[in-house]
């Protein structure tokens, strides 16, 4: 099957709401393991899908990482919740991977049957973890512009931010290194993301509109 090609181009309100909140509750699993050795390298926002990609704490190698493509809502229209994703996240990553021909962005893929996938239970961790989450960052129904809706790390010194702001139709890709001076990047970056002489199309990503190279910002 040939690279998966959907690109997102003007994702409603909701979804955008949606992916953030995900985004935001499983942003500690970059750190703490999911299960074993394997850990959230990101997580890609989709028309109607969210795609989990895990693999080594290093691991940024598309081959070296696996992609799990999980709907937005339920037979029932119900949306997903971060719990939920999080029980599923953990429960196809300590499997055996199914073979997939199919990838996005060279990352193999593989789309989950929730119906017949049981969620493994939350750890102690993980209701450490929401307990504080909670605490430390109130749920928020809407966003603050731009909404972090994914991000990918794409090397050792960089990552790829998805990001949806009123500035642009459809999310933002911007490319940022991990090192540097972040704190005038953060300040800097709902405006060097709205700059459109900045913007190109990566053909290879089909999960945003336009990319932004902030790398030698």
């Amino acid at each position: 099957m040939p690279e998966l090609d959907q690109r997102v181009s003007g994702p409603g309100d909701e979804t955008v709401e949606q992916h953030a909140y995900l985004t935001r509750f499983l942003l500690d699993y970059t750190a703490v393991p999911l299960t074993g050795a394997v850990f959230l390298r990101g997580l890609l926002p989709a028309p109607d899908t969210v795609r989990i990609v895990t693999g080594a704490a290093d691991a940024t190698a598309p081959r070296e990482l696996t992609a799990y493509e999980i709907p937005l809502s339920d037979a029932d229209d119900e949306p997903l919740t971060a719990p939920l994703l999080l029980g599923w996240t953990r429960t196809f990553a300590s499997s055996t991977h199914p073979h997939t021909d199919a990838s996005v962005m060279d990352i193999p893929l593989i789309t989950v049957d929730t119906s017949a996938l049981e969620p493994a239970a939350p750890t102690d961790t993980d209701q450490a973890l929401r307990i504080l989450r909670t605490l430390a960052w109130p749920f928020i129904e809407i966003p603050p512009d731009p909404a972090l809706c994914g991000f990918l790390l794409t090397g050792q010194d960089r990552i790829r931010l998805y990001l949806a702001t009123e500035k642009a139709d459809g999310l933002t890709a911007a490319d940022v290194r991990l090192t540097g001076a972040l704190t005038a990047l953060l300040a800097a970056l709902p405006s060097l993301i709205g700059e459109k002489e900045r913007w190109r199309t990566d053909p290879l990503d089909p999960h945003c509109a336009h990319a932004v190279d902030l790398t030698t910002w």
